[in-house]
């Protein structure tokens, strides 16, 4: 079985930037960034476990919702990832979308 502890470690770890990030920044950017990586990471998620079904969209939930639905969708995703390569892909669509958040 794969361990997917970095994926959800560095999930978590943005999730609680983005949850003590004033609400200015949040609206600089960073919510957006979060709320796209959540989308990114679902789709992901949902192609796994039925490659034949079109991919629905997380729904934007506001500003002050992104860091839980980017924990729930990394959380989903590290449930359906094969191996190695993947883990390391998805630890790097993370840490770019946090770097781009700037939190």
């Amino acid at each position: 079985m794969l361990d997917t502890t970095p994926l959800t470690r560095a999930v978590d770890h943005f999730a609680d930037r983005l949850r003590a990030a004033p609400q200015s920044r949040l609206q600089r950017g960073a919510a957006a960034e979060a709320l796209a990586l959540a989308r990114e990471l679902a789709r992901w998620a949902q192609r796994v476990e039925d490659p034949a079904a079109e991919p629905m969209e997380m729904p934007d939930a506001g500003m002050f919702a992104v860091a839980d639905q980017i924990t729930v969708a990394a959380h989903d995703l590290a449930v359906v990832l094969r191996n190695e390569g993947e883990l390391a892909e998805a630890l790097m669509l993370v840490e770019e979308a946090q770097k781009r958040a700037g939190v």
